[in-house]
Order: structure tokens, then sequence, then C-alpha cells
């Protein structure tokens, strides 16, 4: 059944730099949480890393949008961080997952954080339907 798995990562903007532990062939990827370059390649990681999985597009929305708005006082940009900018973004986000898109949220926060928010489309990926679920969907 297609379905959506949600991903966070809070980090130090500086990790984004290292693409190494971002890629799937390096030794660190499996265990680290930063963000993959490729979205699909969040479905390689340990299925502890999934944060919610819905099959239906506004639930992952909603979550997607908890998860920002969670952070929003702490963007970095005074436009990522207004109201209608963010709601925008949710609106995209539910038009996305409804077509069976991933949606990748990225920020700059205050002190050189980055936040992601990811939902991450499975069964199967349809850009990558190679790669398996990480965990069976209940």
């Amino acid at each position: 059944m297609h379905h959506h798995h949600g991903y966070t990562w809070l980090g130090s903007g500086h990790d984004l730099l290292k693409d190494g532990p971002r890629r799937p062939i390096h030794p660190e990827f499996k265990a680290s949480k930063v963000v993959p370059l490729e979205l699909a390649h969040w479905l390689l990681k340990p299925p502890t890393f999934i944060q919610g999985t819905w099959t239906d597009p506004t639930q992952a929305a909603d979550w997607f949008g908890t998860r920002a708005r969670e952070h929003a006082d702490s963007f970095a940009s005074a436009h990522d961080r207004a109201p209608e900018t963010l709601s925008a973004k949710v609106q995209g986000a539910a038009k996305a997952v409804a077509g069976g898109e991933d949606v990748a949220g990225g920020w700059y926060l205050t002190g050189q954080r980055f936040l992601a928010v990811c939902l991450i489309a499975c069964g199967p990926h349809r850009l990558r339907p190679e790669i398996g679920c990480p965990q069976p969907l209940a």
C-alpha cells in the first residue's frame, strides 16, 4: 500500500557540507541521522529513524507542519517565519503527498543550525522502486 514515512533532522549546518556521510556508500551513512543527499535514501536508514507513517495525505502534511512550526521562531529568515509562508508550504506538502511525491522542508535556524523535515513516499518509491520499504505498514 502506498504511504509516506516522516523523518526529521536538526543539526549543524556545517554537517550538510560533509557529503560523505550523506551517501549510502559511506561507512557512517546508516548510523548518521543527517539528511541524505537523495531523499529516497532515507528509506535505506534504520527503521528506528522513522518518526511516523501515513496513508492519508492530510495527516502526513499536518505532521510536517507541526514539526516545522515547533522551530519556526528560530528560522533564520523572516520570510520563512511568516505564518502564511509556512501555511503555503504545508498546503503544498499535502498536494505533493497526495500525488505520491516526496516532500522536503529545509530551514536554516539561528545558531548555524539546520532543520530538515521530510516525507518520503514508499510502497514503492516512484523514482527508486528498487529501494524496499524499511518496515512493514501496520
